[in-house]
C-alpha cells in the first residue's frame, strides 16, 4: 500500500509542477488558434503550389487544429494530397506544450520541430511531384468579406464562451493524461525490470509510428511521456518518428469528411512509412 501511495503522490506533484507553465503555454496556444487559423483557412486554399510549405508551417503551430483544416479542405479537394501530408507530419498535438514546461529540453524541442517541419516539407513536396498529375484539385476563390467564417479547434472546445475558459478546459484534460500516465510509468518503473522495458533502439521506429497513428491526443502525451519521464526507454529519434504519424484528431475528420476510404487507409499507410523512415533515418544519425 505505501509503495502505491507513493507512485500517487510522486505523479500528482510531478505534473502539479508543470500546471502552471502548461496553462500559459495553452492560454497563448487559444489565443494564436482563434486569431489566425481563418486566415490558415484561406492561405491553404490560395497557395496551391507553394501548399506543403505553408502546410508544414502551419502544422509546426502546436495543436491540431489546423490538420482539420486541412483534413476538411482536402476532403473539398481545395488542397493537394502533398500539402495535407505536410500537416499531418508537422502537427506534434500535445508534445511541444509538454516539452516547453520542461526548460531543459528546449534544446530538444527546437530539434523536434526542425526536423519534422523538414520532413514534412520535403515528403509534401514528393508526394505532389509523383502524384498531383493523378489528382483534381479544385481551383477556388475565397472572398472573406463575404462569407462566415468558424474556427477549428484541435481540442474540439467551442470558442463562443472566450478563450480562457477553453484554456482551463484544455489544460485539465491534458492535467489528467498526464497524471493518469505518470502513474502507469510510476508503476511500470517501480515493479518491472528496466531491462525488460527497453526495446531496441533499431526496433523503436517501427514501432512509434503505430502509436502516433492513434487518433487522440493521449497518443502524443503518451510518447513524450515516455521519452521524458522513461529515463532512457524512448530515443528523441522514435519520439519524432512516432509525432510525424501523428495527426491527432486530424485523421478522424478525413475519415469523417472524405468518402474515399481507400484514399484515407492510404494516407493512413503513407503516414506510418513516413514516420518509421523519419525514425530510422534519424536513429543512424544518432538523435
Amino acid at each position: 500500500m505505501h509503495e502505491i501511495l507513493h507512485v500517487l503522490e510522486h505523479a500528482f506533484f510531478d505534473t502539479l509542477k508543470v500546471l502552471p507553465s502548461l496553462f500559459l503555454i495553452y492560454l497563448l496556444i487559444e489565443y494564436l488558434e482563434h486569431k489566425n487559423n481563418n486566415k490558415a483557412h484561406h492561405l491553404f486554399m490560395k497557395s496551391e503550389k507553394a501548399g506543403p510549405l505553408f502546410g508544414g508551417l502551419f502544422g509546426c503551430i502546436p495543436q491540431c487544429g489546423f490538420s482539420v483544416i486541412a483534413s476538411e479542405l482536402y476532403s473539398k479537394r481545395f488542397i493537394s494530397l502533398g500539402t495535407l501530408i505536410a500537416v499531418f507530419i508537422a502537427t506534434s498535438d500535445e508534445a511541444i506544450p509538454m516539452l516547453l514546461s520542461e526548460s531543459s529540453l528546449w534544446s530538444k524541442m527546437l530539434m523536434l520541430i526542425a526536423a519534422k517541419f523538414i520532413f514534412a516539407v520535403l515528403f509534401g513536396f514528393l508526394i505532389d511531384l509523383f502524384i498531383r498529375k493523378k489528382q483534381h484539385v479544385h481551383h477556388h476563390h475565397c472572398e472573406e468579406e463575404h462569407e462566415e467564417h468558424h474556427h477549428y479547434h484541435g481540442n474540439c472546445e467551442s470558442c463562443h464562451d472566450g478563450i480562457l475558459k477553453s484554456t482551463l478546459i484544455h489544460v485539465v484534460k491534458i492535467f489528467v493524461f498526464i497524471f493518469v500516465i505518470s502513474v502507469i510509468l510510476g508503476f511500470i518503473t517501480e515493479y518491472v525490470p528496466k531491462e525488460m522495458l527497453s526495446v531496441n533502439k533499431f526496433l523503436q521506429p517501427f514501432i512509434t509510428p503505430i502509436i502516433g497513428l492513434i487518433p487522440n491526443c493521449a497518443a502524443s502525451v503518451l510518447l513524450t511521456e515516455l521519452y521524458i519521464e522513461g529515463e532512457g526507454i524512448l530515443t528523441l529519434s522514435s519520439l519524432i518518428g512516432g509525432l510525424c504519424s501523428g495527426a491527432g484528431v486530424g485523421l478522424i475528420v478525413l475519415f469523417r469528411l472524405n468518402k474515399n476510404i481507400k484514399e484515407n487507409l492510404f494516407v493512413v499507410l503513407l503516414l506510418y512509412l513516413i514516420g518509421a523512415l523519419t525514425a530510422t533515418v534519424l536513429t543512424l544519425f544518432g538523435i
